[in-house]
């Protein structure tokens, strides 16, 4: 018995050391970015997908192009319901300095849908190209608060909170919301809401009445964002190529260039979404610019 216990640890042991090398392995294999040539028909593609939770990543990736002399445009291919207020203006801030430090074209190609946190997004570009199809709009603000007070009662269970300020836990689900919590909670949305208004009115130079006419959380198509002048043009994602092509002055057929991402260890495939997956789970309440279905 003692000798099995020894073989399982040996072979626990063995186990570890291998994983542990691939992983170095991996790293010094590609964690290398892939050399840069210098051709002048280069289109930098980034791509926005599924719920905004982070900015990281997507901006790092828009200051990689910056730095890149031979990318002579961006384009930005949106396919996301929206999502964290500030995950979407960090993104938008990092788009605009593209443009202001480079001078280079940027261009949005909407997908199946660019709404809320998506379409804020999108305003930071050039021109904004939609399928008469896609899934716009949705400009507004939601904080989800949940109350589970009822059921804390039903189970026993009473929670005591000892707190510096009136409104320190408001929105905690162990209670409900009092009135002032929810004037609280209303002008905190508001404020939020007036900056998407203030960026759409400058993005898409409407005066701010007009956009506020439009920004009652209502989605449209393509086609009716079109007539609304929240989008530039109706076309497909090889239209939005030629476009950044077009206004690049490049006459070679354009070449996307994807950001380069590193290849995942092991460890990566094990915790690498867990982060994300907790910010949804977040205890505290969060501003989202997200289409809600």
């Amino acid at each position: 018995m003692k000798r099995l216990s020894e073989k399982i640890v040996i072979l626990l042991l063995a186990v570890a050391v291998l994983v542990f090398i691939y992983s170095v392995v991996a790293e010094f294999f590609y964690d290398s970015a892939p050399s840069i040539t210098v051709s002048k028909n280069r289109i930098g593609l980034i791509e926005i997908k599924g719920v905004i939770l982070d900015s990281e990543k997507t901006v790092e990736r828009i200051h990689e192009f910056q730095d890149n002399s031979s990318i002579q445009g961006l384009l930005i291919r949106i396919n996301s319901p929206g999502g964290g207020v500030a995950a979407s203006q960090e993104i938008y801030e990092a788009l605009q300095n593209y443009r202001s430090e480079t001078g280079k074209p940027v261009v949005a190609s909407m997908a199946s849908v660019a709404a809320s946190g998506g379409y804020y997004i999108a305003c930071g570009v050039d021109t904004i190209i939609a399928n008469p199809g896609t899934t716009t709009g949705s400009i507004g603000v939601i904080m989800e608060l949940m109350d589970y007070s009822e059921l804390l009662e039903k189970i026993g269970i009473k929670v005591n909170v000892v707190q510096s300020g009136r409104y320190k836990d408001a929105g905690r689900g162990s209670r409900k919301l009092t009135n002032e919590d929810k004037i609280y909670f209303q002008n905190f949305i508001n404020d939020a809401y007036g900056q998407f208004v203030d960026v759409v009115a400058e993005a898409r130079k409407m005066d701010k009445s007009q956009v506020q006419k439009l920004a009652d959380g209502r989605v449209f198509t393509g086609q009716q964002a079109l007539l609304n002048g929240l989008v530039d043009s109706l076309g497909t994602f090889s239209d939005a190529v030629n476009l950044v092509a077009e206004m690049a002055g490049i006459d070679d057929q354009p070449v996307l260039v994807r950001p380069y991402v590193r290849k995942r260890t092991f460890f990566d495939l094990l915790f690498g979404d867990l982060e994300e997956l907790a910010q949804e789970f977040t205890s505290l309440p969060v501003l989202r610019y997200q289409l809600v279905y």
